[in-house]
C-alpha cells in the first residue's frame, strides 16, 4: 500500500472556456509529471473532446512511425506521450452539466471507449450538436439523480463537482427544498463530494457537515479536492483559477489502476483519502478526528484492559454504534487531542481480542473492520462499525446499547428498542426516506439535535415525562428525573427547577435564545419557538442540528 496523487478535475483545450490557447495535451501531461501526480482525470464540459483528440494524436503519430514517415519533433512528442502513459494513469471523464446547472464528474476505466462514453453522455441529453463544442451551457439535459445512475451504472466514478462552491450541489444558499439537497447529497450511486474547503478549519468545512453527525445526512460522505484547472499554472491575476495538480488529493492504493481507486472511492474508509500537503507534515485523519472528540459517530479509549471494564466499554460503543447511526472506536488515545497518545502495544494479539469479544459478545453478528493505524509516532487500533441492518444489537443477549448526540452510549430504554425492531422491518429505501421533520406540524422544522420535553404528568409524587428525540423525532415514555441519561436529565431539571422565562429569551421573532453554554468544547443552546400561543423548548441543540432560520439565530461561527 502506497499514498498517490491524483487530481480528478482537468480540463483540455476540449473545453471552449479553456483559458490558455495554444497548450497541447502533451502539455497538461508534462504539468501532471512537474507536479509529480500518478493518476489524472480530463474531465471536459460535456464532451468526451479532449480524451479523444489525445488518443488520435497518438494514433496518427504512431501510424507516422509505422510507416517510416515521422518527423524529429514527431518522433519526440510521441515518445514522451508514451513515457508518460506509462508513468501517469490518465483517465476518461467528463463534467456534466445537469438540470438547474449542477455539475458532476463522470470518471472512468481506460478500457472504457470513446463510443461508450458519448453514448452516456447522448443518453443524459446531451445533443449530438453539442458534443464535440465542450461548453457547459447544454440546455435541458437529465436530472443530477439520473446523471448519478448513469455513470454508476457504467462501472464509472460519480462525483459532485466542487459540490460546495458554483454549481455545486451542495452549495450554500442553494434555493432547493432540504429534501432535494439531501437526495443530491446522500444517494447511494454517488460516490465522492470534491470539495474547496478541504483544508478549512473548524466546523463550517463540508467535509465536517458530511461526517454522518447530521441527522438528515446520516451518510458519511468522502471528500476530495481537484484543482479544477483551466490552464497550466494559477492564474497571476486569479488565484482561484488553478493550474493543473495545484489542488491535490493522496490516495492509499495497492497499485495505480482504475479499479484499485474505484475501489477505494466505493468504499468506507475514509482515511484512504486525504489532502495532499506539499512540503508539509502529511494530513492526519485521527488527529483530525480527535479534534472533534467523543461525537455520535467516534469514541476513544486510551486502554482496553479487561481490568476497570476499558474492554467492555468498547464493546458498548460497536453495539451502540450499530444500533445507531454507525461510527468508528479508536484505541490506545484519548478524545483530547491535547493529550498524546499512548498507542497499542502487541497489536496482532489486541486486535485478535476485540475481534474475539465483538464476535462472542454482540448478537446478531456484525461486520467490523479492525486494523492498525498510525498517528503521532504511535500505532492504534481502529473498528470501523456499520450501521447494522438487523437491529436491535445486543451484548450477552440483554444488553442493548445506543448512542446519542452527547458522544456517549447508553442502555436503550424501552421505547428506543421498539424503535429499533421497527426499523429492523422497514425497507432500506423506505428508511432512505425516513429524514426527522417537525412531529408537530408547524411552519418551521424544529432544531435536528437536543431534546423536547414533550408533557409532564405527576403518578405518586413523582413526575414522568415524555421526551422526543429531536434527532429522529422518537418519543420516548415515563422519563423521570431519576432514571434519565445525561441530556435528558439536564432538560428535566430544567423544566421541573427553572423553566423558560419568556421575558428574558432573546427573541428573534418566534424564535429565541433561552441559554448558551458549554459542554465537553462544544457550544450547545437550550432554543425557544412560539407556537399555537404557547412555547416550544429544545434542550442541548448542537451545531449540527441547527438549519435555516435557526442558524440565522444563533450565527455560523459556534466552534470555529
Amino acid at each position: 500500500m502506497q499514498w498517490y496523487r491524483m487530481d480528478l478535475h482537468l480540463h483540455t483545450p476540449g473545453s471552449n472556456d479553456y483559458q490558455e490557447p495554444g497548450v497541447s495535451y502533451l502539455d497538461i501531461l508534462q504539468r501532471a509529471e512537474q507536479r509529480e501526480l500518478n493518476i489524472v482525470a480530463f474531465t471536459d464540459h460535456n464532451t468526451v473532446r479532449g480524451y479523444r483528440e489525445m488518443l488520435e494524436e497518438i494514433e496518427q503519430l504512431r501510424m507516422l512511425r509505422q510507416l517510416h514517415r515521422i518527423e524529429q519533433d514527431e518522433e519526440y512528442r510521441l515518445g514522451e506521450y508514451e513515457r508518460l502513459l506509462e508513468s501517469i494513469l490518465v483517465l476518461p471523464g467528463f463534467e456534466f452539466t445537469a438540470t438547474f446547472g449542477f455539475h458532476i464528474l463522470g470518471i472512468f476505466s481506460p478500457e472504457t471507449t470513446i463510443r461508450q462514453l458519448e453514448h452516456i453522455l447522448l443518453s443524459l441529453n446531451i445533443s449530438p450538436e453539442t458534443l464535440d463544442v465542450g461548453d457547459s451551457n447544454v440546455g435541458a439535459s437529465a436530472d443530477v439523480l439520473t446523471a448519478y445512475a448513469a455513470i454508476n451504472q457504467a462501472s464509472g466514478l460519480a462525483i459532485a463537482a466542487h459540490a460546495n462552491s458554483s454549481h455545486g450541489v451542495a452549495m450554500r444558499g442553494l434555493g432547493f427544498g432540504g429534501q432535494t439537497k439531501i437526495a443530491y447529497t446522500q444517494d447511494a450511486n454517488l460516490h465522492a463530494l470534491e470539495v474547496t474547503d478541504l483544508e478549512r478549519r473548524g466546523r463550517g468545512r463540508t467535509a465536517r457537515f458530511f461526517d454522518g453527525t447530521k441527522p438528515e445526512y446520516p451518510r458519511p460522505m468522502r471528500c476530495i479536492q481537484g484543482s479544477d484547472a483551466h490552464r497550466l499554472d494559477t492564474d497571476p491575476n486569479n488565484s482561484k483559477s488553478l493550474g493543473v495538480g495545484e489542488r491535490v488529493t493522496e490516495i492509499l492504493l495497492p497499485e495505480v489502476s482504475f479499479e484499485a481507486l474505484y475501489a477505494v472511492l466505493a468504499g468506507s474508509d475514509m482515511a484512504r483519502t486525504r489532502p495532499y500537503r506539499k512540503g508539509k507534515t502529511a494530513f492526519d485523519h485521527i488527529k483530525a478526528a480527535r479534534q472533534e472528540g467523543n461525537t455520535i459517530v467516534q469514541s476513544f479509549h486510551e486502554s482496553m484492559a479487561r481490568r476497570g471494564g476499558q474492554l467492555y466499554a468498547i464493546t458498548s460503543d460497536v453495539c451502540a454504534f450499530a444500533n445507531t447511526n454507525g461510527g468508528t472506536v479508536y484505541v490506545g488515545l484519548a478524545p483530547d487531542s491535547r493529550s498524546k497518545p499512548v498507542g497499542v502495544s502487541n497489536i496482532s494479539q489486541s486486535i485478535e481480542t476485540l475481534r474475539s469479544e465483538i464476535s462472542n459478545k454482540i448478537t446478531p453478528a456484525i461486520d467490523v473492520s479492525i486494523d492498525s493505524q498510525r498517528t503521532e509516532s504511535v500505532t492504534i487500533i481502529r473498528v470501523q462499525v456499520p450501521r447494522g441492518d438487523t437491529p436491535p444489537y445486543a451484548i450477552d443477549d440483554n444488553k442493548i446499547y445506543v448512542r446519542d448526540d452527547e458522544g456517549e452510549t447508553s442502555l436503550a430504554v424501552r421505547d428506543e428498542i421498539v424503535q429499533l425492531v421497527a426499523r429492523s422491518r422497514m425497507p432500506v429505501q423506505a428508511e432512505a426516506q425516513d429524514v426527522p421533520s417537525d412531529p408537530s406540524g408547524g411552519t418551521l422544522d424544529a432544531p435536528r439535535t437536543g431534546v423536547e420535553i414533550v408533557d409532564t404528568e405527576e403518578r405518586g409524587g413523582t413526575l414522568y415525562h415524555r421526551v422526543r428525540d429531536l434527532r429522529n423525532g422518537s418519543i420516548v415514555r415515563n422519563v423521570t428525573r431519576s432514571s434519565a441519561r445525561r441530556l435528558w436529565h439536564y432538560a428535566i431539571s430544567e423544566i421541573e427547577s427553572a423553566p423558560v422565562d419568556p421575558r428574558k429569551v432573546e427573541w428573534r421573532g418566534d424564535i429565541g435564545i433561552w441559554k448558551r453554554y458549554k459542554h465537553a468544547g462544544r457550544t450547545r443552546y437550550d432554543l425557544v419557538q412560539k407556537e399555537d400561543g404557547g412555547i416550544r423548548v429544545y434542550y442541548g441543540v448542537t451545531e449540527d442540528g441547527i438549519h435555516g432560520p435557526w442558524r440565522e439565530l444563533v450565527g455560523d461561527n459556534e466552534d470555529e
